[in-house]
């Protein structure tokens, strides 16, 4: 599934995490890296841009962060980065330059490109979102099947066997997610891709579409 390889998803160069998709094919496989990742680079960030707070805690001295936040570490917040009221970062998560994360926005185990938006209540966890990807109000990653097995990658007729109990989504640069969405364990959705509001999304949408429903995806023109 070439569509799926990590160079069909990100541009690289918009993400202080690079490094971290070295020797993987599928974005996805970098998920339990993430920890120890941010333990490496953390302490390696110069001390003029980049200000350690708090245990394992790194944010960039321009980073814009509200008083009420929470945020657990392993964490990096890039240069430029927002994060608004009541956001609750739980952990293994680097948030790109200029990316917003908003009001009562939850994030777990998740890789933010530069410029990416989840900025209203949102949920993002065990996921990676592209360069200037941006979810809408109230659209989540949902991580864990309901019946707890591990998480398959369908493609119409292929399957990639994960041998993971928690993915997200794996957003390619530029996708749009439409209010009130719910991407399910395991979706994937390519570069420049729009989902419309109110979808329930499985599986593998292609780059360059409209998703109006799963029966219902038509190509950009």
């Amino acid at each position: 599934m070439s569509s799926l390889m990590i160079e069909k998803l990100y541009t690289l160069d918009e993400t202080i995490a690079k490094n971290i998709f070295q020797g993987v094919t599928y974005p996805w496989e970098v998920l339990s890296r993430i920890h120890d990742f941010i333990l490496e680079l953390g302490p390696t960030l110069p001390g003029d841009e980049y200000e350690k707070k708090g245990d394992d805690i790194w944010i960039a001295r321009d980073a814009v962060i509200a008083k009420t936040v929470s945020i657990t570490g392993p964490c990096i917040i890039g240069k430029g980065a927002e994060i608004r009221q009541s956001a609750f970062i739980r952990g293994n998560t680097i948030v790109g330059e200029g990316a917003v994360v908003g009001n009562s926005t939850e994030l777990k185990n998740v890789i933010l490109f530069n410029k990416v938006q989840v900025p209203h209540y949102n949920y993002v966890g065990d996921s990676i979102l592209g360069y200037k990807s941006h979810m809408g109000a109230g659209s989540i990653t949902s991580n864990v099947k309901s019946d707890k097995k591990l998480v398959v990658v369908k493609n119409g007729g292929e399957q990639i066997e994960t041998g993971l109990k928690k993915f997200g989504a794996m957003l390619g640069d530029h996708v749009e997610v439409g209010c009130g969405s719910v991407l399910n364990p395991g979706t994937v959705i390519g570069r420049n891709t729009n989902i419309y509001p109110l979808s329930s999304v499985r599986g593998v949408v292609p780059e360059n579409s409209i998703f109006k429903s799963a029966d219902d995806i038509v190509e950009k023109r």
